[in-house]
């Protein structure tokens, strides 16, 4: 059993940054894959990022070049460092965990979820 635990969260003028952490405990992290995925109100959970075990990145569309996703497999920690946030950012912001994923967009690929944080921007 894996259990995520967030921090990071807040409310931050448009503009402004934020950085989310997920640590994971368990000895297996650095075999996992790692994605964030969001939910805003009234509106299904996307894809946000991904990393995998070996360091590859993935984003979707709408946050390339403003979020960065990495890891560190020595604290089993990883991190989304979101810049330029924007109003439409604002949402609750879940980690995941899973092993062998092959489709890093899809959620039910992922084993593990963290609890959320909320992300607020403002205008």
């Amino acid at each position: 059993q894996v259990q995520l635990v967030e921090s990071g969260g807040g409310l931050v003028q448009a503009g402004g940054s934020l950085r989310l952490s997920c640590a994971a405990s368990g000895r297996a992290f650095s075999t996992f894959s790692m994605g964030w995925f969001r939910q805003a109100p009234g509106k299904e959970r996307e894809f946000v990022a991904a990393i995998s075990p070996g360091g590859i990145t993935y984003y979707t569309d709408s946050v390339k070049g403003r979020f960065t996703i990495s890891r560190d497999n020595a604290k089993n920690t990883v991190y989304l460092q979101i810049d330029g946030l924007k109003p439409e950012d604002t949402a609750v912001y879940y980690c995941a965990s899973g092993w062998r994923v092959t489709n890093f967009t899809r959620p039910n690929e992922y084993l593990y979820w963290a609890q959320g944080t909320q992300v607020t921007v403002s205008s």
